[in-house]
């Protein structure tokens, strides 16, 4: 399998030498074998996110594809608390007992909360997905947003990375996040912000990342050398509030990376070999490369990164839509039974979800439509598409493009 120009795609196509094997990832298949074909290794590299994780496919110094897959941690959170507060409802009402139950259940060490362990799954299935179509020799991660130790012990990776620019680059990014882009002691936005030394340094202060915050040039000025109690003796709350932020553990940082720590061992059973960088690095190189803010650019930045030739400017953009529900019926806002629920999805071989095209060439809706199918048990279905809700359509007149698999697709 080599990916080709789109361009030579359509060629193929139109030649009838290949044929569409599949539509997301647009994925076409040769119809004769040929042998003796040099084919580049190409890396994936991803850059795990709380709300989108961006993809990219990398072939020497060339970004040939990239995706951003939005998952759906909000919504399984809102679900599994409806659930909760629906089966409270019928322990406290005298209606159907459920019995509760909370010491019957024995969490591994390794457990992630619903919401997170599914951005961990859908990220794995994806990259599974592009093994599978791309000659993929290495993946690539970016494992966490800064690199702790580095920040703790600068000389661990030499004097080389101490005395670069990386490692203040690190330094400020992680600052910048921690104290939420704004002065320490007034709180001012949107002004060059300076690296402050909590506990002077003239009296005996350290430049370890737990006594470093930000402050604007003013503040920054009449602070001084003055100690901060002395500095924030009129402002007990301002004290407070950065005395107490200063304390906050790196833990906090790593609690927020959990995920990629869990994709990360996921992503060892693949058994190709796996690289890592940190997020400090990524805006590094992003930077570095004037190249655009957006998550699958970032994706292709992780890493050690020279030089990239962006070849796609038109992500795959990829939303995690779920594959509906369990339930056997529908409930109203009180938990009581509303409605039935079909218990065979699938009619005349399509499901709800389906990407259909529809050619009606007689009655009153002549024309072509392609969406998403919503299925009757009649056989006329109704079809979604951008020019809006098309309804009784038959599924004679229904082909296949892609099947439901759980995620809605963009360019």
């Amino acid at each position: 399998m080599k990916p080709c120009h789109p361009s030579v795609a359509r060629k193929l196509l139109k030649s009838k030498n290949a044929a569409i094997f599949r539509q997301y990832p647009f994925t076409i298949v040769l119809k004769k074998e040929i042998l003796d074909v040099v084919i580049e290794p190409i890396e994936i590299k991803i850059d795990p996110g709380s709300q989108t994780t961006g993809i990219a496919l990398v072939q020497g110094d060339k970004v040939i594809f990239g995706a951003e897959l939005s998952h759906r941690g909000s919504t399984i959170k809102d679900s599994l608390e409806s659930r909760r507060s629906l089966r409270r409802g019928r322990r406290s009402r005298k209606t159907r007992y459920r019995q509760a139950r909370f010491l019957n259940r024995k969490k591994p060490s390794c457990w992630l909360a619903p919401s997170l362990q599914h951005r961990v799954d859908t990220t794995l299935t994806w990259i599974k997905k592009l093994i599978k179509f791309a000659p993929i020799v290495g993946i690539s991660q970016e494992l966490v947003r800064f690199d702790l130790q580095q920040l703790e012990n600068p000389e661990i990776s030499g004097v080389e990375y101490q005395q670069g620019e990386l490692v203040g680059y690190e330094v400020r990014e992680y600052l910048l996040n921690k104290w939420d882009r704004k002065c320490s002691y007034c709180s001012i936005e949107n002004v060059p912000l300076q690296v402050e030394h909590i506990h002077p340094k003239a009296k005996g202060g350290t430049n370890r990342i737990s006594n470093l915050c930000l402050a604007c040039e003013s503040c920054n000025l009449k602070k001084g050398t003055k100690d901060i109690n002395v500095f924030l003796a009129k402002k007990p709350d301002v004290l407070k509030r950065i005395l107490s932020q200063a304390k906050r553990p790196l833990k906090d940082a790593v609690a927020v990376n959990s995920t990629r720590w869990t994709l990360f061992n996921a992503l060892k059973n693949t058994g190709l070999p796996i690289t890592t960088g940190s997020g400090g690095k990524t805006k590094f190189n992003r930077t570095r490369l004037n190249l655009p803010k957006q998550h699958w650019i970032d994706a292709a930045c992780v890493g050690i990164v020279d030089t990239l030739k962006v070849l796609t400017n038109k992500p795959l953009l990829i939303k995690a839509t779920g594959h509906g529900t369990r339930q056997s019926c529908r409930t109203d806002k009180y938990g009581f039974p509303s409605r039935y629920v079909p218990r065979f999805k699938f009619i005349k071989g399509f499901q709800t979800g389906d990407i259909v095209k529809a050619v009606v060439t007689k009655g009153k809706k002549i024309g072509t439509y392609v969406g998403r199918v919503a299925v009757r048990s009649i056989g006329s279905f109704n079809i979604s598409s951008p020019n809006g809700l098309i309804q009784g359509i038959s599924y004679k007149n229904c082909t296949h493009i892609h099947k439901k698999d759980g995620y809605s697709y963009a360019t």
